[in-house]
């Protein structure tokens, strides 16, 4: 049995999860391990791992000519030109002041808008933002305009590029591909990313429903339910969430990390790759975010690590986790891609035992 094989088993046997997939890949050859009722093309919902591909997605727009970084996102989301902002981050939401300057899309794209979860989710705030999720971010009732309309009466809790903020902007993202594109964001992935990459167990939906993996939720006492979620993946949701919308496989990921590490591939220019995996924050916008970030840095819809923290820490590691258990990195320095979809729900936003065992081993 390998080291990776045995880090999945122990988790299986010790109740940690039902189940799990990893992947580490070097070049073209992977490791895949498999624990429990599953099977390497079993499909997973994926949640925050979705956030590197929705900002690939605006990337490939930026390629066309279609947009630009310093672009104000007012030019197609009008319903945001106008923000207010809290008076300070304690301010009830009815005490709002101006924006300073407008939205840029490189404000969406390092998480630096003025919407989204900050350390501290007791902020007034930070209440309507939760409540638009409506109890699960993968499945929004309502559509993308009126999911913007929505936002747009709720004030920013920082100015923006002042501060880092979870979340909210890989949303307003999704709907800025539509706006620019001009269709669909689920039929824009598939045309331009899944397709050309041949991740074709990768949606918003999903057809192999005898392959979609059962989703588990902690309790408070210590045990697990299922989460009975019926249907909802075998049709279009009204809501296709860039921030954690999509289903995936562990080779579907890999595909999507080994073109990171090919500089593009002919998806994305290399330019654009390096700003997707560069860290963009300030050190003070790092420490105000260490309950996410952990002390590493932001790219364009993933962590970017800066310190060697722990074993797993390389300059230049970029990618992210899922709160439905996923985590999803490429080292660009190692030419290493690493997929782990497991399928109980983070209790927070501290990536759990079973991802630090994963990496430690993936970094061995």
């Amino acid at each position: 049995m390998s080291d990776l094989q045995e880090v999945l088993q122990a988790a299986v046997d010790d109740g940690t999860v039902p189940g799990a997939v990893a992947l580490v890949a070097r070049g073209d050859r992977a490791e895949v391990a498999v624990a429990g009722p599953m099977a390497r093309d079993s499909v997973f919902r994926i949640a925050s791992s979705t956030k590197p591909v929705t900002a690939a997605a605006v990337m490939m727009l930026v390629d066309d000519g279609r947009i630009a970084l310093d672009d104000e996102i007012r030019t197609w989301l009008p319903e945001l030109a106008s923000p207010g902002v809290v008076r300070t981050p304690a301010s009830p939401v009815d005490d709002v002041v101006a924006a300073h300057r407008p939205i840029t899309v490189a404000d969406l794209l390092t998480f630096r808008a003025g919407w989204g979860f900050p350390s501290d989710f007791s902020r007034p705030a930070v209440a309507p933002l939760l409540a638009m999720m409506n109890g699960d971010p993968l499945r929004a009732d309502a559509g993308s305009d009126a999911w913007l309309a929505t936002l747009a009466d709720i004030p920013l809790l920082h100015q923006p590029g002042e501060t880092w903020l979870y979340n909210t902007c890989a949303d307003v993202l999704g709907v800025l591909v539509e706006r620019v594109a001009g269709q669909p964001f689920a039929g824009f992935l598939a045309e331009r990313l899944f397709g050309p990459l041949g991740m074709a167990d990768t949606g918003f939906t999903t057809s192999a429903a005898d392959r979609l993996v059962d989703y588990f939720r902690p309790t408070p006492d210590g045990g697990r339910e299922l989460v009975d979620d019926g249907d909802v993946w075998s049709r279009p949701p009204a809501f296709a969430s860039g921030a954690g919308g999509l289903v995936s496989t562990v080779d579907d990921w890999w595909a999507f990390g080994r073109m990171l590490l090919a500089d593009g591939a002919d998806v994305l220019s290399p330019e654009s790759v390096r700003l997707m995996t560069t860290d963009h924050l300030t050190g003070a916008q790092r420490d105000a975010s260490t309950l996410f970030l952990e002390g590493q840095g932001w790219g364009f819809g993933g962590s970017v690590d800066v310190a060697a923290v722990d074993p797993w820490n390389v300059a230049g590691r970029y990618g992210w986790v899922g709160g439905t258990g996923t985590a999803t990195h490429v080292v660009p320095a190692t030419g290493t891609v690493t997929v782990l979809f497991s399928q109980v729900a983070m209790t927070g936003p501290t990536p759990p035992a079973l991802m630090r065992a994963f990496w430690t081993c993936a970094a061995g």
